[in-house]
C-alpha cells in the first residue's frame, strides 16, 4: 500500500511540476517543464513515502479492531471488501475529475479508490462469518425464538465454558449427550470480545466463537433468543431459561454456579470433572519432575507435573533448576487441586 501511494503521489507531483514549470536561462518553456517535472517526481517521491506510511499507519488503527487472521473464508471477505471499497471510492472521488485538472484529478481519483480497496478489505475481513453466512455461503446457527423444551438432555451454555473449551471433548467422548443451547445474550458477549482492542481478551473471544463451531459437529447447537422481561443481567437471565426449561448449566463461573445451585439448577462444571477424572497418584508411585522454586517449609523444593499438578519435595533445595526422580509419599487435596509431597530418589 505505502508502495503504491508512493507512485501515485510521485505521478501527481510530477504533473504538477510539468503544468507549472519553472524560470530558466534560456526562457524556453519547454525545459521549465521538464525541470519543474523532475523536482516535482523527486519531491513527490519523498514526500509520497511519508504520506504513504503515515496514511498506512493511521488506516491500520482505525481499523485494527477489527482485523482478524488471514484464514481462507476471511481472505475472501477481504477480496470481496476490497472490491465493493472500490467502487463506493470510485463513485464518492469522482468530483475530483471536475475541480482539478485532468491529469491531476486522474492520479487522485486512483488514489482514493486504492485507499478505499484497504479499508473495504480490512473492514469485510473482521466479519467473515457473518458476511459469508449473508451470502449464503456459510452456514449459519439455528436460532430459536420461544422454544424451550422439557428436555432433561439439554444443555445451556455460558462464555467461560466456550472460552475454556473442555466442554467439547465432554461431548465428543459422551460424557455430556444431549442438545446444546448458546443464549443470543453468550454469543454477542463472545463476539464482543472477539472484537476487543485487547490482544488476550480478542483471542479469548475468538477460542470461544471457535469452540461453538467445533460443538456443532458433535451434538445439535441451537442459538436461543428467549425473552426474559424484567431481568437486566445476563447470568441471572441464564439461571432463569434452566429453571424455566429443566436445562442444565454449563459453566466455570463460581459465583454463577453457586447462585444457580440455591435455586435448584443442576450444574455442570468442565474443570471439576476433568479434575474428578483425574488419576490419582499413590504413595510409593515414582515420578520425575522438573524443580522450579523454594518450598514453604527449609530444605523443600516445589515442581509442577505437566497437568499442573504441585509436587513439593523434601530436602531437595539444591536441586532447583534441574529434573530429578522423586518417591511420592503422601497426598492431599486443596481448592487448587491435588497436591503431592515426596523425596527424592538418589
Amino acid at each position: 500500500m505505502v508502495e503504491v501511494i508512493r507512485l501515485a503521489v510521485t505521478l501527481l507531483f510530477t504533473a504538477v511540476g510539468y503544468g507549472l514549470g519553472l524560470p530558466n536561462p534560456t526562457d524556453d518553456p519547454d525545459v521549465g517543464r521538464l525541470l519543474g517535472a523532475i523536482i516535482g517526481a523527486g519531491t513527490g517521491y519523498v514526500f509520497g513515502g511519508v504520506f504513504g506510511r503515515l496514511l498506512h499507519s493511521s488506516v491500520g488503527r482505525a481499523t485494527g479492531r477489527l482485523v482478524a487472521e488471514n484464514r481462507g473464508p476471511e481472505l475472501f471477505a477481504r477480496l470481496l471488501g476490497g472490491a465493493l471499497g472500490v467502487v463506493i471510492a470510485a463513485v464518492i472521488a469522482v468530483p475530483l475529475f471536475v475541480i482539478l485538472e485532468p491529469v491531476t484529478g486522474a492520479i487522485s481519483y486512483f488514489l482514493v479508490t486504492v485507499v478505499g480497496a484497504a479499508i473495504g478489505g480490512r473492514l469485510l475481513s473482521s466479519h467473515w462469518d457473518e458476511v459469508l453466512s449473508s451470502l449464503g455461503l456459510r452456514a449459519s446457527m439455528e436460532v430459536a425464538t420461544k422454544s424451550l423444551s422439557d428436555d432433561a438432555a439439554t444443555y445451556l451454555l455460558d462464555s467461560s465454558a466456550a472460552i475454556d473449551g473442555r466442554v467439547l471433548e465432554m461431548f465428543r467422548i459422551g460424557l455430556l449427550d444431549g442438545s446444546l443451547w448458546i443464549p443470543v445474550d453468550v454469543l454477542e458477549e463472545l463476539q464482543g470480545l472477539a472484537d476487543a482492542g485487547d490482544p488476550g481478551t480478542r483471542r479469548r473471544g475468538k477460542r470461544g466463537l471457535g469452540v461453538l463451531q467445533s460443538l456443532r459437529a458433535v451434538t445439535t447447537v441451537t442459538i436461543l433468543d428467549e425473552p426474559v422481561p424484567g431481568v437486566a443481567d445476563v447470568d441471572a437471565r441464564l439461571v432463569e431459561l434452566c429453571l424455566r426449561s429443566g436445562a442444565q448449566l454449563v459453566t466455570l463461573d463460581g459465583p454463577l454456579a453457586s447462585a444457580a445451585e440455591l435455586r435448584g439448577v443442576r450444574v455442570v462444571n468442565p474443570a471439576v470433572v476433568a479434575e474428578t477424572l483425574k488419576a490419582e497418584a499413590s504413595a510409593g508411585d515414582r515420578i520425575r519432575v522438573h524443580l522450579t522454586k523454594e518450598g514453604t517449609r527449609a530444605g523443600q523444593a516445589v515442581g509442577y507435573l505437566d497437568d499442573g499438578t504441585m509436587v513439593v519435595v523434601e530436602d531437595a533445595l539444591g536441586d532447583i533448576g534441574s529434573e530429578v526422580d522423586v518417591e511420592i509419599t503422601s497426598m492431599t487435596r486443596s481448592a487448587v487441586g491435588q497436591l503431592l509431597f515426596g523425596r527424592r530418589i538418589d
